[in-house]
């Protein structure tokens, strides 16, 4: 890189931190650190929940998806608009109401303290593995552009050097100056994708007309279990009644709206934005402009991968061999080898946005459920209670280092794990999410809209809720099903969630009630 690009990004990473020292002087309390003062505006709350949702996994991912496949992945967004509508009819209301500093602090209102603390703490371990994911995909990029390679040792450089940026300006500006920094990344994210897509259409018109791109497409090739066989990457809806395969017309309308019900009412990370909102009625709003934000975005990313796909295929068959088996680092590689000095910088920009406005997200409210629902509740419980807000504020900064570090390290877990799993950067980072998604979710469910279930249901449920999809993982209901049937059964990631919370639902509903609340 160029030293023009350098000064882009040194720019761009001092905003960042610069940004989050000046919040640093609004917050007086935790409600102002964790919540913002519930006074942020609509349309920043939407651009920001936008960022958090296009996160590392859309920039990297969605690119990769589109070279190996089609348009199927559109089909989730779709759910994921559903989803948001559903939440903000039915489940913020009675969550933003609660007047809580997280969602579990509602549990704890509605199962007691212990419900609570069991309920953060598989959020927490839910967060580990899903924004250490989402950063070892963002290392890929930057491992691309720093070293050329993506060999384990580059990501793991890359990943801390992601973590310890993103945990300084997080625990200075809490989540108000986050807002306001998700803002600008979202945009810049945005504005990048345009570029890069113009960019490739560009570079091909000498040779390709559109008309010629449009038929290379159509009678395209897709990757489907390894193997590459004919098929149109313009195909939008799959109507395939299969439960094997996550972006069919089934999958999308049903398994991916449960998922994200789910994943925005339980998830204080996705819910932590719509409670800075003034009122639950805008918070209802924001959240579903986020999500209708969310697909033309996302369609912009796997077009890059679609007409790269068609660029190399035309016109380099050795570049279209070099990514036929691994294309991880498609868009990176891209940006490094073929964008001109100074647009490459902004491009980079764009990597770093996106990387860190998911991952900065993850640490605001990993260290806000900490703090909140564990550390000074226990610290209370054993007599040394901290009183004075400043005092609170000093130890949320720190939880929110803790948090960072611990995030950090568990990124570098999940590039193990995701090279063994087989699976594609997008199924990965959101499948990982569905191992705390389903007991979180038929707790929520149980609580929310029933007056049935106790501090063991609970506990059960969120165990159970785990276990069952721990089972369904291929490597072990693949082999499982073999022995016991004598053919292999696999369930998609999307059907992962609502299985698991259907069943944790029924569990936690199996609970009396040990007390009476005003639901």
């Amino acid at each position: 890189m160029s030293i023009i690009d350098w000064i882009i990004i040194a720019l761009f990473l001092s905003l960042l931190v610069g940004l989050g020292f000046r919040f640093s002087r609004k917050n007086r309390n935790l409600e102002d650190y964790f919540l913002g003062g519930r006074s942020m505006p609509t349309w920043m709350v939407a651009l920001a929940a936008t960022g958090t949702s296009i996160s590392a996994g859309t920039f990297v991912g969605s690119p990769e998806l589109g070279f190996n496949t089609n348009l199927t992945y559109l089909m989730l967004c779709i759910g994921a608009i559903f989803g948001g509508l559903l939440v903000a009819w039915l489940f913020l209301p009675k969550l933003y109401k609660a007047g809580t500093i997280t969602i579990y602090g509602y549990i704890g209102d509605r199962f007691g303290e212990t419900s609570k603390r069991w309920t953060s703490v598989m959020f927490l371990l839910g967060q580990l593995f899903t924004s250490g994911s989402r950063l070892f995909i963002a290392a890929i990029a930057v491992s691309v552009i720093l070293y050329g390679s993506i060999q384990f040792q580059f990501l793991m450089y890359s990943i801390i050097i992601l973590g310890v940026i993103s945990t300084i300006y997080t625990m200075a500006g809490g989540i108000k100056g986050l807002i306001y920094i998700d803002t600008i990344q979202i945009l810049l994210v945005v504005g990048t994708g345009l570029i890069a897509l113009g960019m490739v259409y560009v570079s091909m018109t000498p040779d390709f007309s559109f008309s010629d791109i449009w038929h290379s497409l159509t009678h395209g090739r897709v990757k489907v279990g390894g193997e590459w066989t004919p098929g149109s990457k313009l195909q939008v809806v799959d109507p395939s009644l299969r439960f094997d395969v996550p972006y069919n017309l089934i999958g999308a309308l049903i398994g991916a709206t449960v998922f994200k019900v789910v994943q925005f009412s339980t998830d204080h990370e996705f819910v932590q934005r719509q409670l800075t909102c003034k009122s639950v009625k805008t918070a209802g709003v924001s959240l579903v402009y986020s999500q209708i934000m969310s697909l033309p975005i996302v369609l912009i990313f796997l077009s890059i991968g679609l007409l790269l796909w068609v660029k190399y295929n035309a016109l380099d068959p050795s570049g279209l061999c070099g990514f036929a088996s691994d294309a991880r680092d498609l868009f990176p590689q891209y940006i490094k080898n073929s964008v001109p000095t100074g647009l490459r910088g902004l491009m980079i920009v764009g990597v770093l946005a996106a990387a860190l406005s998911s991952f900065n997200s993850a640490i605001n409210s990993m260290a806000s459920s900490f703090t909140a629902d564990l550390y000074l509740p226990i610290r209370r419980d054993r007599g040394h209670e901290i009183t004075s807000a400043e005092a609170q504020m000093a130890s949320s900064k720190k939880m929110a280092a803790l948090m960072g570090a611990v995030l950090t390290a568990f990124a570098i877990v999940t590039a193990v794990m995701q090279q063994a799993s087989g699976l594609n950067l997008v199924d990965f980072a959101t499948g990982v999410m569905c191992f705390s998604y389903a007991g979180m979710g038929g707790v929520f469910v149980c609580a929310l809209f029933t007056k049935r279930g106790n501090t063991r249901s609970v506990v059960a449920a969120l165990i159970i809720g785990l276990l069952v999809v721990l089972a369904m993982q291929p490597y072990v209901l693949g082999p499982a099903s073999e022995a016991l049937l004598g053919h292999r059964i696999s369930i998609a990631w999307t059907w992962w969630t609502p299985i698991g919370s259907l069943i944790s639902f029924l569990v936690c509903y199996a609970g009396r009630s040990s007390k009476t609340v005003n639901n």
